[in-house]
Protein backbone atom coordinates (compact mmCIF):
# COMPACT_ATOMS: atom_id res chain seq x y z
CA UNK A 1 0.00 0.00 0.00
CA UNK A 2 1.57 3.18 -1.13
CA UNK A 3 -0.83 5.63 0.76
CA UNK A 4 -2.08 5.01 4.37
CA UNK A 5 -4.66 7.32 6.05
CA UNK A 6 -3.50 8.75 9.21
CA UNK A 7 -4.74 7.14 12.18
CA UNK A 8 -4.07 9.61 14.83
CA UNK A 9 -7.32 11.31 14.97
CA UNK A 10 -8.93 7.50 15.31
CA UNK A 11 -10.47 6.01 18.39
CA UNK A 12 -7.52 4.04 20.13
CA UNK A 13 -9.80 0.37 19.83
CA UNK A 14 -10.78 0.95 15.94
CA UNK A 15 -6.90 1.84 15.20
CA UNK A 16 -6.06 -1.30 17.17
CA UNK A 17 -8.50 -3.36 15.08
CA UNK A 18 -6.79 -1.96 11.87
CA UNK A 19 -3.48 -2.83 12.92
CA UNK A 20 -4.60 -6.35 13.89
CA UNK A 21 -5.97 -7.28 10.00
CA UNK A 22 -2.29 -5.27 8.78
CA UNK A 23 -0.66 -7.72 10.32
CA UNK A 24 -2.31 -10.76 9.28
CA UNK A 25 -2.15 -9.64 5.79
CA UNK A 26 1.44 -9.21 6.06
CA UNK A 27 1.96 -12.93 7.05
CA UNK A 28 -0.46 -14.22 4.68
CA UNK A 29 1.50 -12.03 1.65
CA UNK A 30 4.76 -13.65 3.30
CA UNK A 31 3.03 -17.43 2.95
CA UNK A 32 1.54 -16.48 -0.22
CA UNK A 33 4.99 -15.37 -1.61
CA UNK A 34 6.91 -18.44 -0.51
CA UNK A 35 7.91 -20.81 -3.59
CA UNK A 36 5.91 -23.67 -4.23
CA UNK A 37 7.45 -27.20 -4.15
CA UNK A 38 7.36 -27.45 -7.85
CA UNK A 39 9.68 -23.67 -7.37
CA UNK A 40 13.42 -23.51 -7.71
CA UNK A 41 14.88 -24.81 -4.14
CA UNK A 42 17.62 -22.79 -4.77
CA UNK A 43 16.06 -19.55 -5.12
CA UNK A 44 16.73 -17.37 -2.04
CA UNK A 45 15.48 -13.53 -1.03
CA UNK A 46 17.43 -11.29 -2.30
CA UNK A 47 20.15 -10.03 0.15
CA UNK A 48 20.24 -6.58 1.87
CA UNK A 49 23.81 -6.54 2.29
CA UNK A 50 26.84 -9.12 1.01
CA UNK A 51 25.51 -12.44 2.15
CA UNK A 52 27.16 -13.12 5.87
CA UNK A 53 27.44 -15.95 8.32
CA UNK A 54 26.20 -13.60 11.07
CA UNK A 55 22.95 -14.54 12.09
CA UNK A 56 19.82 -12.55 14.01
CA UNK A 57 18.47 -15.08 16.50
CA UNK A 58 14.94 -14.11 18.12
CA UNK A 59 13.69 -16.30 21.65
CA UNK A 60 10.22 -15.74 22.63
CA UNK A 61 8.44 -15.82 26.04
CA UNK A 62 6.98 -19.13 25.93
CA UNK A 63 10.85 -20.15 24.20
CA UNK A 64 10.45 -20.54 20.44
CA UNK A 65 13.81 -19.84 18.99
CA UNK A 66 14.72 -18.21 15.51
CA UNK A 67 17.81 -18.31 13.19
CA UNK A 68 17.99 -16.25 10.40
CA UNK A 69 21.41 -14.99 8.37
CA UNK A 70 21.40 -11.06 9.28
CA UNK A 71 21.65 -10.20 5.31
CA UNK A 72 18.53 -10.49 4.92
CA UNK A 73 17.56 -7.40 6.82
CA UNK A 74 17.37 -4.15 5.05
CA UNK A 75 19.12 -1.37 7.26
CA UNK A 76 16.71 1.66 7.74
CA UNK A 77 16.52 4.97 9.03
CA UNK A 78 15.82 5.34 12.56
CA UNK A 79 11.56 6.01 13.12
CA UNK A 80 10.68 3.51 10.97
CA UNK A 81 7.85 1.42 11.05
CA UNK A 82 10.16 -1.90 10.28
CA UNK A 83 9.09 -5.56 8.96
CA UNK A 84 7.12 -8.31 10.76
CA UNK A 85 9.99 -10.95 11.67
CA UNK A 86 8.37 -13.50 13.81
CA UNK A 87 5.44 -15.61 13.51
CA UNK A 88 4.22 -16.89 17.25
CA UNK A 89 0.58 -16.66 18.84
CA UNK A 90 -0.40 -13.36 20.04
CA UNK A 91 0.22 -14.62 23.77
CA UNK A 92 3.96 -15.31 22.58
CA UNK A 93 5.67 -12.67 21.99
CA UNK A 94 9.18 -11.87 21.29
CA UNK A 95 11.48 -10.97 24.14
CA UNK A 96 15.15 -11.34 23.51
CA UNK A 97 17.26 -10.41 20.92
CA UNK A 98 20.84 -11.49 19.91
CA UNK A 99 23.42 -11.89 17.08
CA UNK A 100 25.80 -14.15 16.25
CA UNK A 101 27.89 -16.34 14.05
CA UNK A 102 26.67 -19.69 13.16
CA UNK A 103 29.98 -21.42 14.17
CA UNK A 104 29.74 -19.50 17.43
CA UNK A 105 28.07 -21.05 20.74
CA UNK A 106 25.79 -19.07 23.05
CA UNK A 107 26.11 -18.41 26.64
CA UNK A 108 22.16 -18.51 28.06
CA UNK A 109 21.03 -18.15 31.10
CA UNK A 110 17.31 -18.56 32.39
CA UNK A 111 14.91 -16.51 35.27
CA UNK A 112 16.00 -19.23 37.51
CA UNK A 113 19.65 -18.55 37.20
CA UNK A 114 20.85 -21.91 35.33
CA UNK A 115 23.44 -21.76 32.40
CA UNK A 116 23.27 -23.53 29.60
CA UNK A 117 25.73 -23.62 26.32
CA UNK A 118 24.29 -23.98 22.86
CA UNK A 119 26.09 -24.04 19.35
CA UNK A 120 24.44 -21.48 17.12
CA UNK A 121 24.01 -24.04 14.73
CA UNK A 122 21.68 -26.30 16.15
CA UNK A 123 19.43 -23.96 15.87
CA UNK A 124 17.42 -24.01 12.80
CA UNK A 125 18.12 -21.53 9.96
CA UNK A 126 14.96 -20.54 9.09
CA UNK A 127 13.52 -17.56 7.09
CA UNK A 128 11.85 -13.92 8.00
CA UNK A 129 8.11 -14.35 9.38
CA UNK A 130 9.04 -18.05 10.65
CA UNK A 131 8.03 -19.33 13.45
CA UNK A 132 11.13 -21.09 14.41
CA UNK A 133 11.68 -24.20 16.94
CA UNK A 134 11.04 -25.20 20.71
CA UNK A 135 13.95 -24.42 22.69
CA UNK A 136 12.98 -27.06 24.78
CA UNK A 137 13.63 -29.35 22.38
CA UNK A 138 17.09 -28.45 22.58
CA UNK A 139 17.55 -27.78 26.42
CA UNK A 140 16.18 -29.16 29.32
CA UNK A 141 14.17 -26.29 30.88
CA UNK A 142 11.67 -26.59 33.11
CA UNK A 143 7.98 -25.93 32.56
CA UNK A 144 7.99 -22.01 33.29
CA UNK A 145 11.55 -20.95 32.65
CA UNK A 146 12.00 -18.50 30.24
CA UNK A 147 15.98 -17.31 28.80
CA UNK A 148 16.50 -13.89 30.23
CA UNK A 149 20.01 -13.72 28.28
CA UNK A 150 21.81 -14.92 25.65
CA UNK A 151 25.59 -13.88 25.02
CA UNK A 152 27.97 -15.11 23.07
CA UNK A 153 30.52 -17.41 24.97
CA UNK A 154 34.27 -18.60 25.06
CA UNK A 155 35.06 -15.05 25.91
CA UNK A 156 37.55 -13.86 28.27
CA UNK A 157 37.11 -12.18 31.61
CA UNK A 158 34.03 -12.15 33.91
CA UNK A 159 30.25 -12.73 33.39
CA UNK A 160 28.17 -10.22 35.55
CA UNK A 161 24.98 -11.57 36.52
CA UNK A 162 22.16 -9.56 37.81
CA UNK A 163 18.37 -10.22 39.45
CA UNK A 164 15.08 -8.40 39.26
CA UNK A 165 15.74 -6.63 42.75
CA UNK A 166 19.52 -5.86 41.95
CA UNK A 167 21.52 -8.44 43.15
CA UNK A 168 24.71 -8.45 41.75
CA UNK A 169 27.49 -11.71 40.99
CA UNK A 170 30.68 -12.16 39.12
CA UNK A 171 31.29 -15.36 37.50
CA UNK A 172 35.00 -16.06 35.78
CA UNK A 173 35.27 -16.50 32.18
CA UNK A 174 36.07 -21.03 33.09
CA UNK A 175 33.16 -21.45 34.94
CA UNK A 176 31.17 -20.81 31.76
CA UNK A 177 33.42 -22.77 29.40
CA UNK A 178 33.41 -25.63 27.03
CA UNK A 179 33.14 -27.84 30.66
CA UNK A 180 29.72 -26.08 32.04
CA UNK A 181 27.29 -28.96 32.85
CA UNK A 182 24.04 -28.18 31.20
CA UNK A 183 21.72 -26.26 33.93
CA UNK A 184 23.86 -25.42 36.53
CA UNK A 185 22.48 -23.16 38.96
CA UNK A 186 24.58 -19.51 39.01
CA UNK A 187 22.41 -17.42 41.10
CA UNK A 188 20.06 -18.48 43.96
CA UNK A 189 16.24 -16.79 43.36
CA UNK A 190 15.96 -16.29 47.00
CA UNK A 191 18.66 -13.73 46.98
CA UNK A 192 16.97 -10.85 44.64
CA UNK A 193 14.63 -12.64 42.98
CA UNK A 194 14.47 -14.29 39.45
CA UNK A 195 17.91 -13.48 37.06
CA UNK A 196 17.26 -10.63 34.85
CA UNK A 197 20.41 -9.73 32.92
CA UNK A 198 23.79 -10.78 32.46
CA UNK A 199 26.99 -9.29 30.43
CA UNK A 200 30.55 -9.83 29.68
CA UNK A 201 33.39 -7.73 31.43
CA UNK A 202 37.22 -7.80 31.11
CA UNK A 203 37.65 -7.70 34.62
CA UNK A 204 38.91 -4.41 34.88
CA UNK A 205 35.85 -1.86 33.89
CA UNK A 206 32.68 -0.76 35.91
CA UNK A 207 28.98 -1.96 35.25
CA UNK A 208 26.05 -0.08 34.29
CA UNK A 209 22.87 -1.29 35.60
CA UNK A 210 19.41 0.17 34.51
CA UNK A 211 16.10 -0.59 35.58
CA UNK A 212 12.69 -0.48 34.19
CA UNK A 213 11.86 3.51 35.65
CA UNK A 214 14.87 4.07 33.90
CA UNK A 215 17.40 4.68 36.77
CA UNK A 216 20.90 3.60 36.60
CA UNK A 217 23.76 2.78 38.35
CA UNK A 218 27.72 2.38 37.98
CA UNK A 219 30.53 1.41 40.20
CA UNK A 220 33.57 -0.46 39.80
CA UNK A 221 32.98 -4.60 39.03
CA UNK A 222 35.78 -5.47 41.20
CA UNK A 223 33.81 -4.35 44.10
CA UNK A 224 31.31 -7.43 43.38
CA UNK A 225 32.70 -10.14 45.75
CA UNK A 226 32.82 -14.07 44.69
CA UNK A 227 29.41 -15.39 46.15
CA UNK A 228 28.02 -11.69 44.88
CA UNK A 229 26.24 -8.81 46.48
CA UNK A 230 23.67 -5.91 46.13
CA UNK A 231 24.54 -4.04 43.17
CA UNK A 232 21.61 -2.03 42.73
CA UNK A 233 19.24 -1.19 45.71
CA UNK A 234 15.56 -1.41 43.61
CA UNK A 235 11.96 -0.09 44.40
CA UNK A 236 9.48 -2.19 44.69
CA UNK A 237 7.34 -0.59 42.25
CA UNK A 238 10.76 -1.33 39.79
CA UNK A 239 12.82 -3.61 38.65
CA UNK A 240 16.08 -4.50 37.04
CA UNK A 241 16.06 -5.02 32.89
CA UNK A 242 19.61 -4.82 31.78
CA UNK A 243 23.31 -4.59 33.15
CA UNK A 244 26.16 -3.05 30.78
CA UNK A 245 30.22 -3.29 30.56
CA UNK A 246 31.69 0.15 30.29
CA UNK A 247 34.17 2.88 31.11
CA UNK A 248 33.90 6.70 31.71
CA UNK A 249 34.21 6.86 27.86
CA UNK A 250 31.39 4.08 26.58
CA UNK A 251 28.36 5.12 25.89
CA UNK A 252 24.76 3.43 26.50
CA UNK A 253 22.30 2.62 23.90
CA UNK A 254 18.55 2.72 26.18
CA UNK A 255 15.48 1.70 24.94
CA UNK A 256 12.00 2.33 26.02
CA UNK A 257 8.87 0.69 25.34
CA UNK A 258 7.50 3.45 23.13
CA UNK A 259 10.05 3.26 20.87
CA UNK A 260 12.53 6.08 22.00
CA UNK A 261 15.92 5.96 22.48
CA UNK A 262 19.14 7.67 23.71
CA UNK A 263 22.73 6.92 23.99
CA UNK A 264 23.73 8.02 27.72
CA UNK A 265 27.54 8.59 27.33
CA UNK A 266 29.12 7.60 31.07
CA UNK A 267 31.92 10.88 30.67
CA UNK A 268 28.05 12.18 32.24
CA UNK A 269 27.00 9.57 34.16
CA UNK A 270 29.57 9.72 37.25
CA UNK A 271 30.33 6.24 38.95
CA UNK A 272 29.34 5.58 42.83
CA UNK A 273 32.33 4.58 45.21
CA UNK A 274 30.59 1.74 46.11
CA UNK A 275 27.01 -0.96 44.52
CA UNK A 276 23.95 -0.96 46.67
CA UNK A 277 23.23 2.58 46.07
CA UNK A 278 19.35 3.74 44.78
CA UNK A 279 21.05 4.93 41.20
CA UNK A 280 19.80 8.03 39.86
CA UNK A 281 17.80 8.76 36.55
CA UNK A 282 19.67 7.90 33.29
CA UNK A 283 16.40 8.55 30.94
CA UNK A 284 13.17 10.28 31.16
CA UNK A 285 11.48 6.59 30.90
CA UNK A 286 9.53 4.74 32.88
CA UNK A 287 9.04 1.76 30.47
CA UNK A 288 12.95 1.14 29.55
CA UNK A 289 12.64 -1.94 28.10
CA UNK A 290 16.91 -2.64 28.36
CA UNK A 291 20.01 -1.27 26.70
CA UNK A 292 23.83 -2.21 26.02
CA UNK A 293 27.08 -0.31 25.62
CA UNK A 294 27.34 1.04 21.32
CA UNK A 295 29.71 2.45 19.06
CA UNK A 296 28.28 4.64 16.45
CA UNK A 297 29.48 1.74 13.50
CA UNK A 298 27.03 -1.04 15.70
CA UNK A 299 24.10 -2.19 13.97
CA UNK A 300 20.79 -1.66 16.21
CA UNK A 301 18.10 -3.95 16.17
CA UNK A 302 14.82 -3.69 17.95
CA UNK A 303 11.90 -6.05 17.69
CA UNK A 304 8.52 -4.98 19.02
CA UNK A 305 5.33 -7.45 20.68
CA UNK A 306 3.79 -7.97 17.70
CA UNK A 307 7.07 -9.43 15.87
CA UNK A 308 7.79 -5.95 14.05
CA UNK A 309 12.01 -5.71 13.20
CA UNK A 310 13.65 -2.67 12.14
CA UNK A 311 17.67 -2.23 11.87
CA UNK A 312 19.64 0.99 11.84
CA UNK A 313 23.12 2.20 12.57
CA UNK A 314 23.57 3.16 15.94
CA UNK A 315 24.86 7.18 14.46
CA UNK A 316 21.66 7.87 13.79
CA UNK A 317 21.29 8.42 17.64
CA UNK A 318 22.18 11.67 19.06
CA UNK A 319 24.60 10.84 21.97
CA UNK A 320 23.94 12.93 24.93
CA UNK A 321 25.58 13.43 28.38
CA UNK A 322 22.71 14.63 30.07
CA UNK A 323 19.08 13.11 30.91
CA UNK A 324 16.77 12.95 28.15
CA UNK A 325 13.44 11.44 26.93
CA UNK A 326 15.18 10.24 23.88
CA UNK A 327 14.39 10.51 20.32
CA UNK A 328 12.21 7.68 18.01
CA UNK A 329 14.04 4.79 17.05
CA UNK A 330 10.67 2.87 16.00
CA UNK A 331 7.24 3.80 15.04
CA UNK A 332 4.84 1.91 16.81
CA UNK A 333 1.53 1.91 16.57
CA UNK A 334 -0.75 -0.21 19.45
CA UNK A 335 2.49 -1.50 19.73
CA UNK A 336 5.68 -1.89 22.09
CA UNK A 337 9.33 -2.82 21.92
CA UNK A 338 10.21 -5.90 23.81
CA UNK A 339 14.01 -6.79 22.69
CA UNK A 340 17.07 -5.31 21.43
CA UNK A 341 20.58 -6.80 20.10
CA UNK A 342 23.36 -5.29 19.02
CA UNK A 343 25.83 -6.18 15.51
CA UNK A 344 29.14 -5.29 16.13
CA UNK A 345 30.56 -2.15 13.12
Amino acid sequence: MKYRPDLDNVPEEIRAYIESLEAKLARLQGRQSAPSPAADKTAAPEPAEPPTTINLITISKDGYVKRTPRHFYSRQKRGGMGVFDLETADSDHPTLLTLADQSDTLLLFTDDGRGFRLPAGKIGEAEVRAKGQSLRDLLQLRPHEQIVAALPADQTGYVVLVSQRGWARRVRHNYVGSNLIQGISFHDVKEGGPLAAACWTNGQGDVFIMTQEGKGIRFNEAQIPARGCLGMRVDVTDRVVGVASVTAASGVLLISEDGKGTIRLMSGFSANKAPGAGGKIAIKSDRLVGGATVTAQDDIFLISRQGKLIRFLADDIPPKEGVVQGVNCMSLRHDEVVGLGVSRG
